[in-house]
């Protein structure tokens, strides 16, 4: 249960939070949980979402890649609502079913996601990641790829924060 009221219907809102309320909505198609609770700071919530669109329909990384790493920082931070939004565009983006449990277990995962995932684990568990790491991810991606790897990381880990830390994660 959360911790806060999860602000969802657009009347009961200031103007401020209509406005964001507003662009979620067109952005996204509806509103969503992380900005159900990020709406109580609209001066934050807007450029949030504006990130995450950003990241989920602007950037480069393939669908693939992109929704891997969201289940894969999903499960580092314990984030029910993230694995449970994205794990079904994770299968329909081809991220294996092997991948998909080795992830739900911790366990180690098989190339070619490897790279990836061991990333997003590393720089969830440590803040940062080795170079081995790095070098992995940007044989994969690129250095620009790498960058938005890490944004993407960033941008999922600070969902997972708020929810969680919100009780509706």
């Amino acid at each position: 249960m959360a911790r806060i009221p999860l602000l969802d219907e657009r009347g009961d809102l200031s103007e401020a939070q209509q406005a964001v309320f507003d662009w979620v909505v067109e952005s996204r198609g509806r509103m969503i949980r992380p900005f159900e609770v990020l709406l109580h700071v609209p001066e934050m919530a807007r450029p949030a979402a504006e990130l995450g669109h950003q990241i989920r329909y602007e950037g480069s990384l393939s669908d693939h890649d992109r929704e891997l790493a969201i289940i894969a920082a999903a499960q580092a931070h314990r984030c029910d609502f993230e694995w449970d939004s994205h794990i079904g565009l994770a299968r329909a983006a081809g991220v294996s079913e092997e991948t998909i449990a080795a992830l739900r277990h911790g366990d180690e995962v098989d190339s070619p996601d490897r790279a990836i995932v061991g990333f997003v684990r590393e720089l969830c568990g440590a803040s940062t990641v080795s170079d081995a790491a790095w070098g992995s991810a940007q044989d994969r991606l690129g250095p620009s790829g790498v960058v938005e790897l890490s944004t993407l990381v960033g941008y999922y880990t600070l969902l997972a924060f708020v929810m969680n830390a919100a009780g509706a994660g």
